[in-house]
C-alpha cells in the first residue's frame, strides 16, 4: 500500500515482484535472441516472451485499488471500475475488496478488486496468526488485530476516505466532476482498458503470425 494526500493506493507486492522478475528474464532472453537468433523459431520465441511481458503487466503491474478526491477506482486486469464517492453505498473486505455502488439507471451494482484477493484457507491462516499475536496485547488492540486482514484494512481505509469526500446535503462549493451528471446523480461505471487489451492482443497476434510463417516455411 502507498499513501499520499490526496490519494490512497493498494497493490500486491508479490504480484509486482513476480511481474518484474518475468520482465527481467524476458529482457535477458530477448537480448540473447537478437544477438544469436536468426531463425523463425527464434522469432516465435521472441514473440512469446513479449506476450509474457504483456501478461505480467496485465496481471502483476496494472492491478490496483486507488482512492482519490473524486472517487474509487479498481484497476483490474482488463477493465476499470470507477465509482464517484457519491455513488458508493458500501465498501467491504472479505476474500476481496468489494464496492457496492449505484450504476447507470439507478441500478445497485457490486464490483470486486483483482488485487489483495485471498483464499479462505489463506484467511484462516492469517486469522490463526492474529489470534496468537492477540494474546500478547490488551483487549481493544487484540480485537483490532483479529479483524486487520489486508482486505479488511483496505476496506476500512477506503470507507473512511469515502466518508470524508462523499457529497453532503447543503455543502457549498464545487461539487466536483462526479456530481455533474445530466440527472445530477453520480453513478459508477465499468470500462475496458485499451492499453491492457492491447498489451495482450498485439503480441498474441504477433505470435500467431510468427507461428504461421514458421509453419509455411
Amino acid at each position: 500500500m502507498t499513501t499520499g494526500s490526496p490519494q490512497l493506493r493498494f497493490r500486491s507486492t508479490a504480484a509486482r515482484v513476480g511481474a518484474w522478475a518475468w520482465v527481467a528474464f524476458a529482457a535477458l532472453n530477448l537480448v540473447d535472441i537478437v544477438w544469436r537468433g536468426r531463425t523463425l523459431t527464434a522469432l516465435v520465441m521472441a514473440m512469446v516472451l513479449i506476450f509474457g511481458c504483456g501478461v505480467a503487466y496485465v496481471l502483476g503491474l496494472r492491478p490496483a485499488i486507488v482512492g482519490d478526491e473524486s472517487g474509487l477506482t479498481f484497476r483490474n486486469p482488463l477493465r476499470d471500475v470507477r465509482v464517484p464517492w457519491g455513488a458508493v453505498r458500501k465498501i467491504e473486505g472479505t476474500d476481496s475488496v468489494k464496492v457496492h455502488y449505484v450504476g447507470a439507471g439507478g441500478t445497485e451494482l457490486v464490483s470486486r478488486a483483482w488485487t489483495l484477493q485471498s483464499s479462505p484457507r489463506a484467511q484462516a491462516r492469517a486469522q490463526a496468526r492474529a489470534e496468537r499475536d492477540a494474546r500478547k496485547l490488551p483487549a481493544g488492540a487484540a480485537e483490532a488485530l483479529r479483524t486487520r486482514t489486508p482486505t479488511a484494512y483496505a476496506a476500512q481505509q477506503l470507507t473512511e476516505m469515502a466518508d470524508r469526500h462523499r457529497p453532503k446535503a447543503g455543502r457549498s462549493g464545487n461539487p466536483g466532476k462526479a456530481a455533474q451528471q445530466a440527472d445530477g446523480k453520480p453513478t459508477g461505471a465499468v470500462t475496458w482498458s485499451v492499453p491492457a487489451v492491447a498489451a495482450l492482443a498485439v503480441p498474441a497476434a504477433a505470435v500467431i503470425v510468427a507461428l504461421l510463417a514458421a509453419m509455411i516455411t
